[in-house]
């Protein structure tokens, strides 16, 4: 029976590792719940006797096999290491080195769930022994001793695999700012009587939550004067990020716990107190909070020139990782900037991670860091997360070609319920990184930008170029909860960086903003083609300020306030503007500045479907057509219906006799959109 088994986990190698040759030595390790790290784990099960069989944690085998690695150098070509369904809570991060590195492409380093089954490696812990507390049926209540003794406090509860909500007030929607956002050192602003009480600067750790246009802070409140109705935070605002009349709720008090599904956890008592939704009993329940606040972490040694190479991990679920606040509270600049990933990597190259799920996490789920070259990440599902979905690159611009973030193929990956805590973070942010190709994702249900790209304001040169965004499906941004967002959102100098065949529908800012595609500061030399963007609150098309960027064969469609947006006017060529369909029913067409003429806008097809328009009543920045070439644009477009298949049912697809289509425009095929099935992905 045992040799059975040997041979069954190197039958589960062989179809996990890539390219494997059949006469390869391959090593390979299980672990299990009822595993014991004492054991060699080359069984997937424990003897009947008990003294052989799987290992019981990841860390205990990634330690057996340095160990054999190190024994036998020349033995192994490739490791598997093989996770038997169920939980399994890391007591610390694991970190992987390069002494964990695979051979090459076909001699891997895989961690995988074994198949058909998955494993969750976790950073948190169940909470137990659950009282009711007496005249509340509905509440729950246990003592923990960690928290009362100061070892551990949490922010993030889970019951059941969902996400809880920590007690706040209001429930639903926002208080108000009255007026200006917070300004000075700290940070004061004027509130509605009645919505701040002054118990709560006492209780020195009550947090105010607020979204100040593109960002957000939350800090604990310090002090309430209820004669001026002002409050003041413990930490300094950003300079940047204002915006009046801002939204905000209060966090962590216990006169919040109010409803169903709130909880509340006493810091001095260590008594967490749970109100339980109907008919659940916390002690039947799978209650979890989170004690770390990162689960792996695949380290090189840049110094050293010891890189990490050929990892994958495969089929596992990443979860319960919680955030932490400084005592001053933390301002966010943008993009939730700030916020690490919860799997990182640092000087790894030629390395995947694929069919994996990241969720109930505290901040971004994964990081492609310094030195980070040529990783695949393939097919995961990032849910329910504190920040955003996957972080690429680094803010600072590196010389050496060895530190540089480049070259990775994020695809088919599913990015939804993000920024549940730092409500700026990106489903995929590029930073100071390029050629790298964001393909057939699909990304919504987010509160700020679905794609960025850059980290530079302005027109200087930066290592972010050649990177491709192509076949995304990105809906349902922004929420109307912040402002200035894009579904797929530029900075910088960008030579050879392609935006194409992206379906964009949906994008609601809170004020100002809502663009589907947004070429912001010194955006430059980027293509943006063959994209349907539709639904979007502001503009389809906005570009705040850059050079030279083509718009070309794109379809923008019932976009609200605006259809394209030009913010800035600058002497050099803004950008080329020729053959789209711009097809609306509200709004104008042309919003914001247009004054100064230094763009190129022709050979497009414009149709306003009100019952009432005509085209001689269309305005190009409030001029006629007739005036608007006078100028020289638009020469060569025309005003008419191109006639698509059923707009009302957002079917873009042209009729034969469309008069998009004797104008040279290319129909857009969005059959190919969003996330594939495996055997399609490239």
């Amino acid at each position: 029976m045992e040799t059975m088994h040997r041979r069954l986990g190197l039958i589960a190698l062989l179809a996990l590792l890539p390219c494997t040759p059949l006469h390869a030595r391959s090593l390979v390790l299980n672990v299990a719940t009822n595993g014991n790290d004492s054991w060699s784990g080359e069984l997937p099960t424990p003897t009947a006797d008990g003294r052989e069989g799987p290992l019981a944690t990841l860390a205990g085998a990634v330690a057996h096999a340095r160990e054999y690695r190190r024994r036998y150098p020349s033995t192994y070509n490739s490791t598997a290491i093989l996770l038997r369904n169920g939980i399994y809570r890391l007591t610390e991060p694991l970190v992987l080195t390069p002494e964990d590195s695979g051979a090459d492409a076909g001699h891997a380093m895989v961690i995988t769930s074994y198949p058909n089954e998955r494993a969750t490696l976790s950073g948190g812990e169940r909470i137990q022994g659950w009282q009711p507390v007496p005249g509340k049926p509905d509440q729950w209540q246990t003592e923990i001793a960690d928290v009362r003794d100061g070892r551990w406090f949490f922010r993030q509860l889970f019951v059941n695999g969902q996400r809880r909500q920590r007690a706040r007030t209001p429930n639903d929607g926002f208080f108000r700012i009255e007026g200006d956002s917070p300004r000075g050192k700290p940070a004061k602003f004027k509130f509605k009587a009645g919505d701040i009480k002054p118990e709560w600067a006492a209780a020195g750790d009550v947090e105010l939550v607020a979204f100040l246009a593109w960002s957000d802070l939350r800090m604990p409140i310090v002090a309430v004067d209820t004669n001026a109705n002002v409050v003041t935070l413990a930490g300094e605002p950003r300079e940047s990020n204002r915006e009046a009349n801002a939204q905000y709720f209060i966090e962590n008090t216990p006169d919040a716990l109010d409803q169903a599904g709130e909880w509340y956890l006493d810091r001095k008592k260590g008594v967490l107190t749970y109100w339980a939704l109907p008919g659940e009993n916390p002690n039947r329940l799978d209650v979890i909070a989170p004690r770390l606040n990162h689960l792996i972490a695949l380290q090189g040694d840049l110094a050293a020139l010891h890189l990490v190479h050929h990892v994958v991990l495969r089929g596992l679920t990443f979860a319960h990782t919680d955030w932490t606040l400084p005592p001053e509270g933390q301002a966010d600049t943008q993009a939730a900037i700030a916020v690490a990933g919860d799997v990182r990597a640092e000087a790894v190259v030629d390395s995947t991670i694929e069919d994996c799920t990241f969720t109930h996490l505290g901040g971004y789920g994964l990081e492609l860091g310094r030195g980070c070259q040529r990783i695949r990440v393939v097919g995961n599902e990032f849910v329910d997360l504190g920040a955003g979905g996957i972080r690429v690159g680094e803010t600072r611009i590196r010389s050496a070609d060895i530190d540089q973030c480049t070259g990775h193929t994020i695809t088919d990956n599913h990015l939804h319920q993000l920024g549940r805590v730092y409500a700026a973070g990106v489903g995929v942010l590029i930073l100071q990184s390029g050629h790298n190709r964001v393909a057939h994702n699909e990304i919504h249900d987010l509160y700020y930008t679905a794609v960025s790209v850059g980290w530079n304001w302005g027109y200087q040169e930066t290592p972010c170029h050649d990177n491709v965004i192509e076949f995304n499906h990105l809906h349902h941004i922004g929420l109307r909860q912040l402002s200035d967002m894009g579904a797929i959102y530029t900075l910088g100098i960008q030579p050879g960086t392609v935006i194409r065949h992206n379906l964009i529908h949906d994008v609601e800012a809170f004020t100002y903003g809502g663009w589907g595609l947004y070429t912001d500061e010194g955006s430059t030399g980027i293509r943006l083609e063959n994209n349907v963007v539709y639904h979007c609150k502001s503009a389809g098309f906005h570009q705040h300020y850059g050079r030279e960027n083509l718009v070309q064969n794109n379809i923008f469609a019932f976009n609200r306030e605006n259809q394209l947006m030009r913010s800035r006017d600058e002497e050099h060529l803004s950008f080329t503007f020729t053959n789209n369909i711009v097809y609306f029913d509200s709004g104008d067409l042309l919003g914001s500045s247009w004054k100064n003429d230094r763009f190129l806008i022709d050979g497009n097809l414009y149709f306003d479907s009100r019952p009432e328009a005509r085209p001689e009543t269309m305005r190009f920045s409030g001029a006629t057509l007739k005036e608007w070439r006078q100028r020289g644009h638009d020469l060569n477009s025309a005003v008419a219906d191109p006639l698509f298949v059923n707009p009302a049912r957002f079917n873009f697809r042209l009729t034969p006799n469309s008069p998009a289509l004797k104008r040279g425009f290319v129909p857009i095929d969005l059959a190919t959109v969003g996330i594939r099935r495996k055997g399609q992905r490239n």
